[in-house]
């Protein structure tokens, strides 16, 4: 299955979990279900959809980096910009994140709003060519415009959530009485949070993907798997400080992470497995 399909059944499985809830919400209150997700589904979208028009600018601020012009970082919007063309892509913004905390992360609404971001730490521990794999990946989100992704996936859920709370405290309604009842209870606790790792789900397929799609444009996949293992061991001893850990599915590795990110809530997949398909990338020349 590939990744974009995997995706597209996913956001699937989200609207048909948007639906259960709706039966389990109409079930329990007497106000309109016509209402109730109006209601929902108008302030998520306006929540999500001003995040994805103004998620670049609010994470710079956030992790205080600043677009550097080609006479400050000569080397880095080179390679940014061979990239960029062999992804056929604009050029994006390039970025430098003032921590030691080596990682990097893409931001922007599309391709040609974008932005690469790399932290000074980065730029200290990884060779020319890790580098240019870390690159290479992030200008796959770019082409693989997952930010818009992330927003779909992200609307669906908060309304989701929107509703459980909304039919909680509307009062009113039915009587929570017998089975039907404690199983539409329970329905409006459990809805949620499995829409809750259906999304990481997607965020930690679309990483599979950015791997993948990333050494395409790199053509060093052993390269990215030596970065990712560096960046993974750097950031287990040296975790990032301040920022926000809402925006950690941005970066290459979760860069809060103290501990290993196996389990269900984690927004990557297993950087093991990570350097794992990288390395038979290599020996099949699949790439």
């Amino acid at each position: 299955m590939s990744g974009t399909t995997r995706t597209a059944l996913l956001i699937s499985m989200l609207t048909g979990l948007l639906l259960a809830i709706g039966i389990a919400a109409g079930y329990l209150t007497s106000i309109s279900l016509v209402f109730t997700f109006t209601f929902a589904l108008i302030m998520a979208v306006v929540l999500n959809i001003s995040m994805y028009w103004f998620a670049d600018r609010w994470v710079l601020k956030l992790y205080r980096a600043k677009i550097v012009s080609e006479a400050e970082e000569p080397e880095l919007h080179r390679m940014v910009e061979r990239l960029a063309s062999s992804a056929r892509l604009p050029k994006p913004r390039v970025a430098i994140i003032p921590t030691d905390t080596p990682n990097a992360f893409a931001t922007g609404r599309s391709p040609s709003h974008s932005v690469v971001a790399v932290t000074q730490g980065a730029m200290s521990l990884l060779n020319k060519d890790e580098l240019e794999g870390v690159l290479g990946h992030e200008l796959a989100h770019v082409k693989g415009r997952d930010m818009l992704i992330n927003t779909m996936a992200a609307i669906i859920g908060a309304v989701i959530t929107y509703v459980m709370w909304f039919s909680i405290f509307a009062g009113g309604g039915r009587k929570r009485e017998g089975g039907a009842g404690i199983l539409a209870i329970l329905a409006l606790f459990m809805i949620p949070f499995c829409a809750m790792l259906v999304r990481l789900s997607i965020s930690r397929g679309r990483e599979y993907e950015a791997d993948r799609d990333g050494v395409s444009i790199s053509r060093k996949p052993l390269a990215l798997a030596s970065a990712l293992r560096s960046l993974q061991s750097a950031v287990r001893n040296r975790p990032m400080r301040g920022g926000n850990e809402s925006t950690s599915h941005m970066f290459i590795v979760n860069p809060f992470a103290k501990v290993s990110m196996r389990g269900l809530f984690s927004t990557h997949p297993p950087t093991e497995e990570r350097i794992r398909r990288l390395e038979e990338m290599a020996k099949t020349g699949r790439f």
